[in-house]
């Protein structure tokens, strides 16, 4: 009992460390918005979250169910929550949700039995929050991170939660629907992870068709085909370089939907290929997970890696590609970096990369890049694509390692049951 007192004393310490760098960044950021918090000017898209949470609590018109909506009806939720204090203090009231809920992550990531090295991937967590505070703090994709890190901790010991929890944040943004697939084909709790999922999207649901909102439930998918090739979409960069250049390609603002845009003959080609190319992506990295489940691949592995997989394909086959982006992946990586240490360290560098480059291009140098084309800014987001596809790549080759293994270790365990007769 006294031999495990250092023991016990180091971890609290490190626990209380790594809770004093949350607080201290958290703060850092409140002093940033201060202004706008007393002002009542939000930041970033805060501002549309605002207008659409009263439009609904005074006139009762509802995005994404008195009218089509580009975020799932889900999203409605954290923008309602923040509408509690009132109008004027709602960039606070956003803000203060998104740290009780970069809080939660925190301590699970400090508590969970299953993560071993938590207080690393905590450090790593807060890290790259703060890096990409840009978007962390003003985007309802700082919403969904956390809660995907909460239930991917949780999934091997409460399954049943986890998808529960994972399909919520799918209806406030559509990206956890990629680490809900990884739990169905990795779990052994299959079924449950199958009802838990189907209660609450029964439920989201049941709440859209009670008011009317049946034909709006879906249409935030109407609203994703009909978009352009985004600026910062990795496979958008060959349309990037050829605007840079001259060579019959422009960048626009596109009003309708407050994005920025490429228009022209490599982005239009690239852009009709983009859902085919997603949909078949999601296909071949479901398909290997189902053969490495098949072949006894470890299952906290196929959870972790085909996560990361097909987060990473959502992104790298997407036609929109905004900064926040980074979130899902930080959410994954973090988490992986929480249950197996030092076997995610390249994941983990690569996204300590990828979120500098994303803030440098975002918001620092942004006008740089779509008003002026300045092709050294363009060269920055081409290198953060390429390190976005390269993380696609490395969990993808996770993935075929892990069924490769299993299969070489069936050979083995069938080879020595046969010499043994």
């Amino acid at each position: 009992m006294t031999a495990a007192w250092p023991e016990i004393v180091v971890l609290l310490r490190k626990r209380v460390s790594v809770l004093a760098v949350f607080a201290a960044v958290h703060v850092l950021f409140w002093a940033l918005l201060l202004p706008r918090m007393l002002s009542g000017n939000p930041y970033g898209d805060v501002e549309l979250y605002r207008e659409w949470a009263f439009q609904g609590l005074s006139y009762g018109i509802w995005q994404g169910i008195d009218v089509a909506w580009v975020y799932p009806i889900g999203a409605m939720l954290p923008m309602v929550i923040s509408a509690a204090l009132g109008e004027k203090p709602y960039m606070l009231a956003w803000f203060l949700l998104c740290t009780l809920l970069n809080l939660g992550a925190v301590l699970t990531f400090l508590y969970s039995r299953q993560a071993r090295y938590g207080w690393q991937a905590a450090y790593l967590w807060i890290g790259l929050t703060a890096i990409l505070g840009p978007v962390a703090f003003s985007r309802v994709d700082g919403i969904t991170g956390p809660l995907v890190v909460v239930g991917l901790l949780l999934a091997a010991a409460h399954p049943l939660l986890a998808s529960a929890l994972l399909s919520l944040a799918t209806w406030i943004k559509v990206w956890p629907a990629a680490p809900v697939l990884a739990l169905i084909i990795a779990s052994k709790s299959r079924l449950k992870v199958i009802l838990a999922g189907i209660a609450v999207s029964m439920m989201v649901a049941g709440v859209v068709v009670a008011n009317g909102g049946a034909s709006n439930l879906f249409g935030f998918i109407q609203a994703q085909e009909d978009r352009g090739m985004q600026l910062e979409a990795p496979m958008t960069t060959a349309g990037v370089w050829q605007a840079v250049v001259g060579g019959g390609t422009r960048v626009y603002v596109n009003s309708k939907i407050l994005t920025v845009e490429v228009d022209g003959s490599l982005a239009d080609f690239v852009g009709s290929l983009m859902n085919p190319l997603l949909v078949l992506s999601l296909l071949v990295i479901a398909a290997i997970m189902i053969v490495a489940t098949r072949r006894g691949a470890d299952r906290t592995d196929l959870l972790l890696a085909g996560s990361l997989a097909l987060v990473a394909a959502m992104i790298v086959f997407n036609k929109v590609g905004s900064p926040q982006f980074m979130i899902w992946l930080v959410a994954v990586v973090a988490v992986g970096v929480a249950i197996r240490g030092t076997e995610w360290a390249v994941p983990a560098v690569v996204m300590v990369a990828v979120s500098i480059l994303t803030t440098l291009i975002y918001p620092l140098l942004y006008d740089r890049l779509y008003v002026a084309l300045n092709p050294g800014v363009a060269l920055l987001l081409t290198a953060r694509n390429v390190l976005v596809i390269a993380v696609l790549v490395w969990a993808i080759g996770k993935l075929v390692r892990l069924a490769r293994t299993s299969a070489a270790s069936d050979a083995r365990t069938a080879a020595l049951e046969s010499a043994g007769r």
